[in-house]
C-alpha cells in the first residue's frame, strides 16, 4: 500500500500573542497529521485581509469584516475565532469625551477592513477615519494627528496607564445593544480544498487551540515572544480575553453574532453585499 503524501497548507496568521498561542501546537508539531502539513506565514491582519481577497493562502486569519469580500473564495472555520464577549476594541482620547462627542471627529483606525472599524462606524457613523498602523494609534492621538483612536490588541490593557481616557468599549456596546459577543477575527479555508482536507485542517486547528488551553504555561511562554515586549501578566490577560471556548468552537452563538454584525454593516451601507456566513468543522 503506497503512502499518500501530505498536502502542504500555507497557514497565514498574525504575529500577535493570541494567534501565536492558538497556533502553538501546530507550529511546534505537538499536533500533527499524516495528511496535512502546515507552512506558517506571518502578517498583520490588514495585510492578510487584502491577501485573502486575492485567494493567496489556503488557510488564513481574517477580520470578520473582510468575510463578505472573500466569501467567494473562502469558508469560515468553526475554530480559531477571536471574540470579544462584553469587551473589545475601544475608542480612546487624551481628554474625557462623551461618546456622542465623537461625531465629526478624526479617529485613528488600524485599517478599513478591520472588524473594529466596522463596529466603530456602526456605533458612530459620522467620523473621519485616519488609517494608522495599529501599534502607532496611541502615538497619533497623543501627538494630535487624530482626535481619538480606535485601539486593538494589547493597547486595550495599557491605555489608562499611558494617560488616555476610554470613550467607548465597542464590545461592551455590542453586547449591551444586541446581547451577543462581538466577532473580531476568524480563520478561513479556501473553498477549492478537498472536503476531507478542509475537515482535517479544522480538526488540527481545534486540537491546537485545545492543546494550548490544556498546556497553558508552555503555550504562553511560546506566545510571549510575539507579545511586543508586553510583560507576561498582561500577555496572559490578553490571551485569556481572546482565546476562549468560542475560539475552540464557534457553536451556534458566533455564527449568529457574525451574521448580525455583517447584516448591520450591509444595511448601513458599509459593506457592499449581503452574505450568509458559512462555517466548516
Amino acid at each position: 500500500m503506497t503512502s499518500v503524501e501530505a498536502v502542504e497548507i500555507v497557514s497565514a496568521h498574525s504575529p500577535d500573542s493570541d494567534d501565536a498561542f492558538m497556533f502553538y501546537a501546530l507550529a511546534t508539531k505537538k499536533v500533527r497529521s499524516a495528511r496535512v502539513s502546515f507552512k506558517h506565514v506571518l502578517g498583520d491582519i490588514e495585510t492578510l485581509n487584502r491577501k485573502a481577497m486575492e485567494g493567496q493562502y489556503e488557510l488564513s486569519a481574517i477580520s470578520y469584516h473582510a468575510y463578505p469580500y472573500v466569501a467567494d473564495k473562502y469558508v469560515l472555520m468553526a475554530s480559531g475565532s477571536s471574540i470579544g464577549d462584553g469587551y473589545g476594541p475601544m475608542i480612546i482620547s487624551t481628554r474625557p469625551l462623551e461618546p456622542e462627542e465623537l461625531k465629526g471627529k478624526r479617529i485613528a483606525i488600524p485599517g478599513m477592513m478591520t472588524s473594529a472599524y466596522l463596529a466603530a462606524k456602526l456605533f458612530q457613523p459620522d467620523f473621519e477615519p485616519v488609517v494608522v498602523p495599529f501599534d502607532k494609534i496611541t502615538t497619533a492621538v497623543r501627538e494630535h494627528a487624530a482626535d481619538a483612536g480606535l485601539i486593538i490588541h494589547e493597547a486595550q490593557l495599557t491605555f489608562e496607564r499611558e494617560g488616555f481616557h476610554r470613550v467607548v468599549d465597542l464590545g461592551r456596546w455590542f453586547k449591551a445593544a444586541y446581547g451577543l459577543p462581538l466577532p473580531l477575527g476568524g480563520n478561513v479555508l479556501r473553498r477549492d480544498l478537498e472536503p476531507e482536507i478542509q475537515s482535517e485542517c479544522c480538526r488540527l486547528m481545534r486540537e491546537s487551540i485545545q492543546y494550548a488551553l490544556d498546556n497553558h504555561d508552555e503555550a504562553l511562554q511560546y506566545a510571549l515572544q510575539f507579545a511586543r515586549d508586553m510583560e507576561p501578566s498582561l500577555a496572559e490577560k490578553f490571551v485569556g480575553m481572546y482565546v476562549n471556548h468560542y475560539t475552540v468552537d464557534a457553536g451556534d452563538v458566533i455564527p449568529k453574532a457574525a451574521q448580525k454584525l455583517l447584516d448591520m454593516g450591509f444595511e448601513a451601507g458599509l459593506i457592499a453585499k449581503r452574505v450568509q456566513v458559512e462555517y466548516v468543522r
